[in-house]
């Protein structure tokens, strides 16, 4: 059955590959975006990418008068307006609280009093924190916090109280938050004010903690954007990745065209008030996976550097465990990291990238947020 649905944040990179999934479903689409510049660029225009088919408001996400004039005739809200980025959330902490958290308050404010049927909201794996660890005797541990003194003497590694290294597990939703950064914090307070509102009003509310999605349409130009996005900025310009820590750092990277299919899939699913991870499934070092990203694009002659620097709010080690949300959304990744790094490359190859990642990276050292 063909639905009215509504995508706050529609715009940018995830919102549009979703809005192209359901219009290709046979579904209405509404965004509802402020198109940011940091995002969007000064111009503030419709982005190319976007579907032609695809009904743009723009407006504020914490303009109530704007939000209930995007929310008419709607049944189902996919809540993706958010500011992104751990490190800029550390010095930006008032904007990104007043975006994402006073922001999905107005929302669901509004959306209440229209009655629809679903809620979608986009969460992230940053409310994790560190994944999920086990020591050698088998026994699945809580991760110390690493220490400023251990960073700072470069011991990277994730230990026990007793001292001993933590081996990394594939973590599930039922690992409870460990909140390191502003931007954790007010995705957790995305996820858990729509879950709240959608059980007292009776709305079917589900919480998608995505994790490190990649394809085209990525805002190359924002430095607080995908790693695989600043890594490809870097090489387009003839620089090389940068990588802190030792780069054995581990993480789960999915393809944009699963995470829009996980999407639709939950749409359509009869689950209510649950959390589910959209991932791969696979771990990989970021070093690795700075050499698929510099092959995939023709760059493989730029060696990435590894700084040894530590970002505050950055984690050692986190993948995911979907077992989930293959068992209850019938969700499976069907993109390998290689052919979708081809088809990334494949888009870059008609993109221009403005490399800010020194910038950004002063910004924060600059604040005593690189170590």
């Amino acid at each position: 059955m063909r639905k009215e649905i509504l995508i706050t944040g529609g715009a940018g990179f995830i919102g549009s590959h979703l809005a192209n999934e359901l219009l290709a479903h046979g579904h209405r689409i509404r965004i509802f975006d402020n198109l940011t510049p940091q995002v969007h660029g000064a111009s503030r225009s419709r982005p190319d990418y976007l579907s032609a088919e695809a009904d743009l408001r723009i407006g504020d996400i914490r303009d109530p008068d704007a939000v209930r004039s995007a929310l008419e005739d709607i049944q189902v809200v996919f809540h993706f307006a958010a500011r992104v980025g751990v490190g800029q959330s550390m010095y930006e902490t008032a904007e990104y609280s007043s975006v994402n958290s006073y922001g999905t308050a107005v929302l669901l404010e509004q959306l209440v009093e229209r009655g629809v049927e679903k809620l979608v909201v986009a969460s992230s794996m940053s409310v994790y924190g560190e994944g999920l660890y086990r020591a050698s005797d088998g026994r699945i541990v809580p991760a110390m916090e690493r220490t400023q003194d251990q960073l700072r003497a470069g011991d990277w590694e994730v230990r026990s109280a007793e001292g001993e290294t933590l081996e990394p597990l594939p973590t599930a939703e039922t690992k409870p938050p460990n909140l390191n950064s502003v931007y954790a914090l007010s995705k957790y307070d995305q996820e858990q004010m729509c879950l709240i509102m959608g059980r007292a009003y009776g709305i079917q509310t589900l919480a998608l903690r995505f994790w490190n999605a990649y394809g085209p349409y990525q805002a190359l130009s924002n430095p607080y954007t995908g790693v695989i996005a600043n890594f490809a900025a870097r090489l387009m310009n003839g620089n090389p990745p940068l990588i802190n820590e030792d780069g054995l750092q581990q993480r789960d990277f999915v393809s944009v065209y699963d995470v829009a299919r996980a999407c639709r899939l939950a749409m359509e699913s009869n689950a209510d008030q649950q959390i589910f991870n959209i991932a791969s499934g696979q771990a990989m070092t970021v070093l690795e996976l700075a050499g698929h990203v510099a092959r995939a694009i023709g760059r493989k002659h730029i060696e990435p550097e590894v700084t040894g620097r530590y970002r505050a709010g950055d984690i050692r080690h986190c993948f995911a465990d979907i077992s989930r949300a293959r068992r209850i959304l019938g969700y499976e990744p069907v993109v390998p990291l290689q052919a979708g790094l081809s088809d990334l490359a494949l888009w870059l190859s008609g993109q221009k990238a403005s490399d800010h990642v020194l910038q950004s990276r002063a910004e924060l050292a600059q604040r005593g947020l690189m170590v």
